[in-house]
């Protein structure tokens, strides 16, 4: 195809992400549910995938690796392609406790690759989108992430539960790749040329330390890596239907697909309290919404339409809380080396969505699902309550400023 046009749709972001989104939900989704379904205790599960999602914290490692050496293109047909790989490796693999450490490096590998494909994307968006058409950039972006984790989840667990794992393993993989094609349309960056590993790192350093001398930013980097709103409970609804007494077919499609739309919906109406209000009361508030929905859900009755109202809900809050942590993260880094610093947080933003995924495994396993869903609710108030002090505090000695620059 021809690379006529310098910019290119930002409609095409939608189709860009999809591969990453395929990757996570199968990991997030479908594989928490097989694999309890073969005997794996919901601990050792959430152990899996949070080693899984541990790939996102080394994000800001992976940038300077890609910029400087192969294009976007290559970077990105490379990672695409040891995920797919992978995807299909994990649908081969006995589902066996024995076999739990093989499976952990499998499932770390494959989110490796689908975080790298990222780079080259985020590289895309700041290339070859105009300026006046980045907000719906990000928008097709987001939207593509949630549904690509809807489809690997949904579909993927709907093939390997009504045919077979493998057939689920080689119809994403197609897809991935249909998907990815749109990458052909889009005309390649080649790496920068000029530049040392050193020197990069050197200019990253200067970079953050120039960011985390100002109090809101500091404030900002404690704020993100608290357990306020993670939606870690997303990456284990499918290992605890059982609870609610909830068949497959149902989990299949509350957890991907419907689950995936609730939430790109609540990323909107984050945005919207985010633009309207202000990220402090959408971060915060967010929060507390989160927290709200999950103590509820822990008091009703262990039933299947608890379960499918509770999960959808969350979905939609979760929503709200990706749109509030996104425009708190734009807040702070202001307009400069943007990249650099957005890599950082993103990496800090993804430590509690590890940790608190692995503890509510650890306290379903120890106490059952409703001290799990009470747990994860106390902590979230206990730290907005924490932070909320402490914003009011700053306020009153005017360490928050009205904009970053």
């Amino acid at each position: 195809m021809a690379h006529s046009q310098e910019y290119t749709k930002p409609y095409y972001m939608f189709f860009l992400i999809m591969p990453m989104g395929i990757s996570q939900g199968f990991v997030t989704v479908a594989l928490p549910f097989l694999l309890t379904q073969n005997g794996f205790s919901v601990a050792l599960t959430a152990g899996i995938v949070a080693v899984g999602l541990s790939a996102n914290l080394w994000r800001f490692v992976w940038g300077p690796v890609v910029d400087l050496s192969l294009s976007l293109h290559k970077w990105f047909w490379l990672s695409l392609t040891v995920s797919i790989a992978t995807l299909l490796l994990l649908c081969f693999i006995p589902f066996t406790v024995k076999g739990a450490t093989l499976l952990m490096v499998v499932v770390f590998i494959s989110q490796v690759a689908a975080t790298i494909t990222l780079l080259p994307i985020n590289g895309m968006m700041a290339k070859r989108i105009p300026e006046n058409k980045k907000g719906e950039a990000s928008g097709w972006y987001q939207a593509g992430s949630l549904a690509g984790t809807g489809f690997g989840g949904g579909i993927g667990l709907w093939l390997a539960t009504h045919y077979n794992l493998t057939i689920s393993g080689i119809m994403l993989c197609v897809v991935s790749i249909l998907f990815a094609l749109v990458m052909l349309v889009i005309k390649d960056i080649p790496h920068l040329k000029g530049k040392t590993m050193a020197q990069e790192i050197k200019v990253m350093g200067k970079d953050i330390f120039s960011m985390i001398k100002l109090p809101v930013a500091l404030f900002v980097m404690i704020l993100i890596i608290m357990p306020i709103g993670t939606g870690a409970m997303a990456n284990l609804w499918s290992a605890v239907a059982k609870d609610w007494k909830t068949d497959a077919d149902t989990v299949v499609l509350v957890t991907g697909l419907l689950c995936g739309g609730v939430s790109a919906v609540g990323c909107i109406a984050g945005g919207f309290i985010a633009d309207r209000w202000g990220v402090w009361i959408a971060y915060l508030g967010s929060g507390v919404i989160c927290a709200a929905v999950t103590i509820i859900m822990a008091v009703m009755p262990y039933q299947p339409i608890v379960y499918i109202a509770g999960v959808l809900t969350y979905g939609f809050c979760t929503g709200l809380m990706y749109a509030a942590y996104t425009a708190t993260l734009f807040f702070v880094i202001g307009k400069k080396h943007v990249a650099t610093k957005y890599s950082l947080l993103s990496s800090l933003g993804n430590l509690p969505v590890v940790y608190m995924t692995t503890f509510d495994g650890w306290t379903h396993d120890k106490f059952g699902s409703r001290y799990m869903l009470t747990a994860e609710a106390f902590v979230g108030i206990l730290f907005v309550i924490i932070f909320y002090l402490v914003l009011k505090r700053m306020r009153y000695k005017n360490l928050i400023p009205a904009i970053v620059e």
